[in-house]
């Protein structure tokens, strides 16, 4: 059976379609949703410790995930509304996130109780996003996020250095490593997506 032209050219231009609106889960934004909130609270508690080394300084972590959390449902919420799906692989990226965000907070109030906040927690705060950044790019096969986790979860290490009085100083440190972890990579992926995701250039135009 044979196509004429105009058949073809139809064809050709509803599969075209078809490409233009695949749609799939990129999740550019979300690095960015808890790099920023996480590293602009420590750098604010840091200074405030320094100003005034008053024991309401050290709650203003708080607002990491006050802002973090709803910046996270924000961007999920707008992806599927967008997608309608996720694969298996984005599932995965998502509750290793999701278990990395729960085991912070369940290690912090742990070591709180425990009194060994101040020794460890930034340290481990550190390692899990690098780890979390180098397993997702992994999993994507983004090299910039593997590397950035490798970076960032030896950098990890540094905050053990300062204990005692210079304890504030591990804030300083933590927001560098959370830096490296999640906004520098967050703004490479963000910029790789709008290059080569056409469904995002679409939309962003």
């Amino acid at each position: 059976m044979t196509h004429t032209t105009e058949q073809e050219l139809d064809i050709i231009t509803r599969m075209r379609g078809e490409v233009m609106n695949r749609k799939e889960l990129t999740g550019e934004n979300l690095f960015l949703a808890w790099g920023y909130p996480t590293a602009f609270f420590l750098v604010v508690e840091f200074v405030a410790l320094m100003l005034w080394n008053e024991n309401w300084c050290a709650w203003l972590w708080v607002g990491i995930p006050l802002v973090g959390a709803p910046l996270m449902m924000y961007f999920l919420n707008e992806e599927y509304e967008r997608t309608h799906r996720m694969t298996l692989d984005q599932n995965v990226i998502l509750m290793m996130w999701i278990f990395i965000g729960f085991a912070c907070c369940i290690g912090g109030a742990v070591m709180g109780f425990a009194g060994v906040f101040e020794q460890c927690f930034f340290s481990l705060l550190g390692l899990l996003c690098g780890m979390g950044c180098f397993m997702t790019g992994i999993i994507l096969h983004f090299r910039p996020k593997t590397v950035c986790g490798i970076t960032s979860s030896a950098l990890s290490a540094v905050p053990l250095y300062f204990q005692g009085e210079l304890w504030p100083w591990q804030l300083l440190v933590t927001a560098f490593v959370v830096v490296i972890a999640l906004i520098i990579p967050g703004h490479l992926y963000r910029q790789y997506v709008k290059e080569n995701f056409v469904s995002y250039k679409k939309e962003n135009e």
